[in-house]
């Protein structure tokens, strides 16, 4: 027996006339994330419905319960529109609950409203009779111990138990094309996470300094992105050697002004990466305060490197709060292994915290800017990242 699973969507309902659009787009995505488990997605009444095998279900409702602009999925079992066979197989349902006396609710939605009963009229009929079948089940609105849902749709009546929540946002791929910058740390996953959520199609782009670093630290990126590929299907991982780069800063510029100049040329190089892929915007990990290169002073700098809009999606979180997005998205525990990356090496004592761009563009003015961004472009490889 086919597999039923009921996908429900929420801040797309509310665009209007775009609406369209924005369902087409989560179309696409559903039919992506269940395409190698035999699952086929059809359009409901303010929901979709994938059926797919049974002995793929847990898998195929795991995937669809990651996709950006999901509010939630449910198992179902599907009736024929008549109350007695509803009751049939509410009862079937509520089986392995009867022996001992638990609570319950019943939660009906009728989208279809030819169905000859209202859903509190359904939420009663339902109720009765199964209290009729168990006199041991108490009706407990606020907190029961289980609650039968009950959709009411125009060919067919589904019933769940179980809901598994999804990210909500938006569909990705509806709002545009990034460069994620994803250093081994803590911040840039979450960001890249919350810009897919706007409904961003995201690539990443990884610095790194081997060999002042290990292979390790490329590694950890690729970890990282394969975290967020569980969210999608796959992501380009770009990644760049700023070794040289460092060295001529460290050689030739005041060491407290590293961290900014050095940001800077990252910038530079999202840039040309973004114009070769055909990316709109930049997005960092910056949290507004949290070290010397994110204060205002120090934003405004680096932004003037580039004429790239960057987009900041933790600028107004502390660190408590992306922490618990890195946890609950799964990339925290590798974001804390011990592994350097470039922006931990040359770190000054006494880093600058309110650079000035004229005393910036002084120093870079002694660089062969152009020469270091083509040896460093020479240096980019692109893997496509796949989820597990």
């Amino acid at each position: 027996m086919a597999a039923k699973i009921l996908v429900r969507y929420g801040e797309i309902a509310l665009k209007g006339k775009n609406r369209g659009q924005f369902e087409q787009q989560l179309l696409r995505n559903l039919k992506a994330a269940v395409s190698g488990y035999g699952g086929e997605v059809t359009r409901m009444h303010g929901r979709f419905m994938v059926k797919g095998p049974e002995e793929q279900s847990d898998i195929m409702t795991s995937r669809l319960s990651r996709v950006f602009g999901v509010v939630s999925v449910s198992l179902v079992r599907e009736a024929e529109l008549d109350l007695e066979e509803i009751k049939a197989l509410a009862a079937e349902m509520v089986g392995g609950f009867l022996p001992e006396q638990v609570t319950f609710k019943i939660e009906t939605r009728r989208a279809n409203k030819g169905f000859p009963y209202s859903s509190p009229q359904i939420n009663q009929l339902l109720g009765a009779y199964l209290q009729q079948l168990n006199p041991n089940l108490v009706v407990d609105l606020k907190q029961p111990s289980f609650k039968l849902s009950v959709e009411i749709g125009y060919g067919k009546a589904y019933l769940y138990l179980d809901r598994v929540a999804g990210p909500g946002g938006l569909p990705v791929g509806i709002t545009g094309r990034s460069l994620l910058l994803l250093s081994g740390g803590i911040d840039s996953p979450a960001a890249g996470w919350l810009a897919m959520k706007r409904g961003l199609t995201v690539e990443a782009l990884h610095f790194h300094s081997f060999p002042f670093t290990s292979r390790r630290s490329q590694e950890k990126a690729v970890d990282l992105c394969r975290k967020l590929t569980l969210y999608i299907n796959k992501m380009p991982l770009h990644m760049i050697s700023v070794t040289a780069i460092q060295k001529e800063l460290n050689a030739s510029c005041p060491e407290d002004l590293g961290v900014i100049l050095l940001r800077r040329m990252m910038y530079r190089l999202a840039e040309q990466v973004s114009y070769k892929r055909n990316l709109q915007t930049i997005v960092s990990g910056e949290s507004l305060g949290q070290v010397a290169s994110q204060t205002l002073e120090s934003i405004d700098v680096i932004d003037r490197a580039t004429k790239m809009l960057i987009l900041r999606p933790l600028i107004g979180l502390d660190k408590k709060e992306i922490i618990d997005i890195a946890a609950n998205i799964d990339t925290y525990e590798i974001s804390i292994l011990p592994y350097e990356d470039c922006c931990t090496l040359f770190l000054p004592k006494s880093p600058v915290t309110k650079p000035k761009i004229k005393v910036i563009e002084k120093y870079e003015a002694l660089l062969n800017i152009e020469s270091l961004l083509s040896e460093a472009m020479n240096s980019l490889e692109t893997t496509i990242v796949k989820g597990i």
